[in-house]
């Protein structure tokens, strides 16, 4: 990957590349304690693109979906890893997907819903991650439920179980280990919505930097760093991204 000086300072406008990492999606980050700092895919995407920019690599960690948006939406990082999400594009630049993850629904053992359809019904509470890509999904696409919300994603179940909802919504991984955790939850079957994890940068950056980042993401899928990443992390429940045209064929973002 060839990068243009003029690329590289839109890339790297501080100097060096401050990635920001969102630790309420495991299979994206999470926080090593014994090295004491984030690891995962995400970190190890932001590495070698540090290293392909030859420059210092600057992690800014989050707790939560929407304060990583925010913070590169708001120029305090030069790049992240999002869920896709049309109301994120306004001040966000997206490559294609890498990881394609699955968003279920998890509810008690004794509740009367037993598939997806049955989620949308008046009456029923839905507890999601705030400002996470199933609650700005959900908020688009519900008609009926009711929508109530933990700060971070990873709060999700214990707060579904604190404030009595009845579902909680996120990462089919993390929902399924909460439930191991927890005992008397099952996960519905099947999924309610595919999330496309992608790079992103501010849209101030301008499209050279973001064609850039996209061929990037392109090669570290081609050449196998994304599936190696995902065993090296002992990653479950997600795959890697189609190539860019294939996605574009099954109607994800181009």
């Amino acid at each position: 990957m060839t990068v243009e000086p003029s690329i590289r300072s839109a890339l790297l406008p501080a100097g060096v590349l401050r990635a920001s990492i969102n630790l309420g999606n495991p299979i994206l980050a999470r926080w090593d304690a014994a090295r004491g700092q984030a690891a995962g895919v995400s970190v190890d995407l932001a590495a070698e693109l540090a290293r392909r920019l030859q420059a210092e690599l600057k992690l800014v960690v989050f707790d939560a979906a929407g304060k990583s948006v925010a913070a590169v939406s708001g120029e305090q990082a030069d790049i992240g890893f999002f869920a896709v999400d049309p109301l994120r594009g306004e001040g966000l630049l997206f490559t294609a997907p890498y990881i394609l993850i699955e968003g279920s629904y998890l509810v008690r053992e004794n509740s009367a819903i037993a598939a997806n359809e049955q989620v949308d019904a008046a009456g029923v509470r839905i507890m999601v991650g705030r400002g996470s890509a199933y609650d700005l999904y959900l908020t688009r696409e519900l008609k009926h439920a009711q929508i109530v919300r933990a700060d971070t994603s990873p709060a999700v179940v214990d707060e579904f179980l604190a404030h009595e909802a009845d579902v909680a919504a996120g990462v089919r991984q993390q929902l399924a280990s909460d439930a191991a955790r927890l005992k008397g939850l099952r996960l519905l079957p099947g999924r309610f919505m595919v999330i496309q994890q992608a790079m992103g940068t501010p849209r101030s950056r301008g499209i050279d930097a973001a064609d850039c980042l996209s061929a990037f993401v392109e090669e570290m899928k081609a050449s196998g760093f994304v599936a190696e990443a995902m065993a090296r992390h002992n990653i479950e429940g997600a795959a890697v991204a189609p190539p860019k045209d294939a996605c574009q064929a099954i109607g994800l973002p181009p």
